[in-house]
């Protein structure tokens, strides 16, 4: 399947519950990037199981702005895709850093429902009521 056969199937079955639900992902990225900018120490700790890794200041140089960023895209449906797709490696790692720190299940689920409403908007895309589709029809 191409994205443009993506598009129409998403432009065809789009619905003001699924675009208001986009809206609130990205606003959820969005808090989140600004919780992140906030309070670094707490970001710097909850990377802290990954710190024998390698690579923990570009970690952190990489969380908040693509939560900021791409939140306000998710939010606005501009790019929404490629948005989503910067989210990924986050939430994967949010994932995995409840299996090698302390368990906490909250956060657990947190990451798991943004991650699966992250794939599932990669694969529906941004909607109707998107800048995406606005800039698409005025060519």
């Amino acid at each position: 399947m191409s994205i443009k056969s993506l598009n129409k199937w998403a432009n065809a079955h789009t619905y003001y519950p699924l675009d208001l639900l986009r809206i609130v992902l990205g606003v959820f990225f969005f808090l989140k990037g600004i919780q992140f900018v906030a309070q670094t120490h707490m970001l710097t700790e909850l990377i802290g199981p990954l710190k024998g890794y390698g690579g923990v200041m570009l970690l952190v140089h990489y969380i908040a702005p693509a939560h900021l960023v791409g939140g306000l895209l998710i939010a606005f449906g501009l790019l929404t895709r490629w948005a989503l797709i910067a989210q990924v490696p986050i939430l994967i790692g949010a994932i995995l850093i409840n299996f090698l720190g302390p368990l906490q299940w909250g956060n657990l689920i947190l990451a798991v429902v943004a991650l699966a409403l992250t794939g599932f908007f990669i694969y529906y895309g941004s909607g109707k009521h998107s800048l995406d589709y606005y800039f698409k029809m005025q060519v």
